[in-house]
């Protein structure tokens, strides 16, 4: 394949245009985009203290949530064996990207995904905008690789934000910061980490990370597609990021900070949230299934393992007290569509007892399904969720 078709448009001119902040790279509605858009809360969730400040406003919305509905979407939920299929059974990157040809989310309905969460008594919900594949769920011009492109040409992320908007349920965006296993310039595992790459017999000419300095190119895209969905959808609950032990391995290719500060730039009251925490500057700690969990460093080079064990320890010092979210899925194990769980999810009682779980750890909770490979939400999963709501008196 030439380069510019392997890299989804991002060929090499226009990496080095992006590193060096040519303005010529960006639209005029993408130039007005560095205005913050107007900001008044979510109409009936903040209180009449939104106006003045948001950002207590929207804490203070979130922390009376307690229930949020999570959704793990993309390529992968073709393959029905979860969205890590990609980087754990090697498959060819060129053949998974011919996942996009026959991506076809006729069954993704907006309205009907809404209406399930407000039967469910959620409050919030927050769907996968890119995850670790590098596909994304909504309108960029950083990449042809995203559902615009593909055969129904439909942005997911706009369908949903007009659905919650309708509902007042607040939208929170999934983004896969620290992993991105298309980008061109996402590093590779020499950098430290096992799972930045998948571990191909060959390396695809498309992968042309070959130094530190170049991740600052992806960084570029990052910040690009982040403006992209603060600007484009209307206000956004928060942006929330993974995964953390892509950041902890180096923290330093990674410039959190500065990309929390455009966040908020750009939306003063749109939540951030970074797992336990990466910097320990985020609104909030979302960890999985348990407080404080962080789990094995054995995936981080020996070279940077301690060091990533002192940055997980000093974030997560500074956000144990602050709210808290955790997150977990009603299928056993895996996050996106696993077709052999089909059956086996979990049902209302293991439901109850996670929200009661959550409650004493004064938590939300954010539970997710893995939506079929048509975009629906398995029919299981969406009884459970409203016998759930029926039991709460939603």
């Amino acid at each position: 394949m030439s380069e510019k078709k392997d890299t989804g448009c991002f060929s090499r001119r226009k990496a080095l245009c992006l590193l060096a902040g040519a303005p010529s790279l960006l639209s005029p509605a993408m130039a007005m985009a560095g205005r913050p858009p107007e900001r008044r809360g979510y109409p009936g969730k903040f209180g009449s203290d939104a106006a003045h400040d948001t950002d207590a406003a929207s804490l203070k919305w979130f922390q009376n949530a307690k229930f949020g509905l999570f959704m793990h979407y993309g390529l992968y939920s073709q393959l029905g064996r979860g969205e890590w299929v990609m980087l754990r059974n090697k498959v060819p990157l060129a053949q998974y990207e011919k996942l996009k040809d026959s991506f076809y989310p006729d069954g993704f309905d907006a309205d009907h995904i809404a209406n399930i969460a407000v039967d469910a008594g959620m409050k919030y919900v927050n769907l996968t905008s890119k995850h670790h594949e590098g596909f994304c769920l909504f309108r960029t011009r950083q990449t042809t690789y995203c559902t615009t492109e593909s055969p129904l040409r439909r942005d997911l992320v706009e369908e949903l934000a007009a659905a919650c908007s309708k509902r007042r349920l607040g939208l929170f965006l999934y983004y896969s910061a620290a992993l991105d296993w298309h980008h061109p310039y996402f590093p590779d595992p020499s950098a430290g980490f096992e799972y930045y790459r998948p571990t191909y017999p060959k390396k695809p000419a498309q992968y042309l990370w070959r130094k530190d300095a170049d991740t600052r190119i992806y960084v570029e895209y990052v910040r690009h597609q982040l403006r992209e969905l603060l600007t484009q959808y209307g206000p956004l609950a928060g942006i929330w990021f993974d995964p953390i032990m892509g950041y902890y391995a180096r923290p330093d290719l990674f410039p959190m900070e500065d990309i929390y500060r455009m966040i908020r730039e750009l939306q003063p009251g749109c939540l951030v949230s970074f797992k336990q925490g990466a910097t320990g500057t985020e609104d909030f700690a979302a960890p999985e299934r348990h407080p404080g969990e962080v789990g094995s460093y054995a995936s981080i080079s020996p070279a940077h393992r301690e060091d990533a064990r002192k940055v997980a320890l000093k974030a997560w010092d500074r956000n144990r007290s602050k709210p808290m979210e955790l997150c977990n899925t009603l299928q056993r194990t895996q996050w996106g569509y696993n077709r052999s769980d089909d059956g086996k999810h979990r049902g209302p009682d293991e439901v109850m007892a996670l929200l009661q779980a959550a409650g004493s750890a004064k938590a939300n909770l954010l539970l997710n399904t893995g939506l079929l490979p048509d975009g629906s939400i398995p029919a299981e999963d969406a009884n459970t969720l409203r016998a759930v709501g029926k039991r709460r008196g939603a």
